[in-house]
This record gives structure tokens, C-alpha cells and sequence, in this order.
């Protein structure tokens, strides 16, 4: 995914093309791991950019349905996202007390889900695996 991909899905969508929309892409392709809109805000705000908060929560939609980030739920409802890359696929266990999100990658469950697709004649694009239950710590 690049930035021209990006723009021209802007426009195909009605949507104009902005400055700020470039520096949320830009910035999202920059992060690693989890993140929410807030901190993205913030590290925006100190480069010095002047996006808005609400031009942050109306391009995360954009870049999920475009496929460059998914979002990773929270016990508390609030929304994190992390980029998606085909050569890092990974699966979530979530702390319902604390909120830790726990990352793992299990070759015999992607087996699995790719045997049970075949079986289902199921064309599978993607997929997003999240165990929720109690960490080590809160248990």
C-alpha cells in the first residue's frame, strides 16, 4: 500500500484529497504496533501538524476498508487499530481486566481455518483471531 494507492481510493470514493489525510497516512504507515485515534493525535500535534481530531476519526474508517489497518477491540470498548501486513499475520489474547493485548501466531490454527474454508469452498482474505479471558497477572 502506498500513497497514490491511497489517493486514488480517496477519490473513488467522492472524497477530496488533503494534506491532512496524507499526514494521518503517512503517520499510520510509520507506526508500529497497537495504537488508538488519541495517540495518533498527539503524535501528529508534536510534529506540528494542525489535523483535527475529527479528520483522524473520519480517515481510520477509510484506511480499514482500504486494508492498511484493522482494528484490535479493547475490554473497555475503546477502539485500537495496528497496520495489516501480509508477512506479520498474528492473533490476539485480551486481558478483560486490564486491557493487555497478548500477540501470537499459531501455525496449527492457520492450518486449521485454512482446511475449514477448502472444505467450505470459502475464498478467505483475511481474518482477525481474539481470545479474551484473564493475563497472567490478573488471574
Amino acid at each position: 500500500m502506498n500513497k497514490e494507492d491511497f489517493r486514488n481510493f480517496i477519490s473513488s470514493k467522492g472524497l477530496k484529497i488533503t494534506k491532512k489525510r496524507d499526514e494521518i497516512f503517512d503517520e499510520v504507515l510509520n507506526t508500529k504496533g497497537h495504537f488508538d485515534p488519541e495517540e495518533l493525535y498527539m503524535r501528529l500535534k508534536q510534529k506540528g501538524s494542525k489535523v483535527s481530531r475529527a479528520s483522524i476519526y473520519r480517515t481510520i474508517p477509510l484506511l480499514v476498508e482500504i486494508g492498511l489497518i484493522e482494528e484490535v477491540e479493547r475490554v473497555d470498548k475503546h477502539a485500537h487499530y495496528e497496520r495489516v501486513s501480509a508477512d506479520s499475520h498474528h492473533d490476539h489474547m485480551i486481558c478483560m481486566k486490564c486491557g493487555k493485548v497478548i500477540e501470537f501466531f499459531s501455525p496449527t490454527l492457520e492450518m486449521l481455518q485454512d482446511e475449514i474454508c477448502q472444505r467450505e469452498n470459502f475464498h478467505k482474505i483475511r481474518h482477525s483471531l481474539e481470545i479474551f479471558g484473564l493475563c497472567k497477572q490478573c488471574q
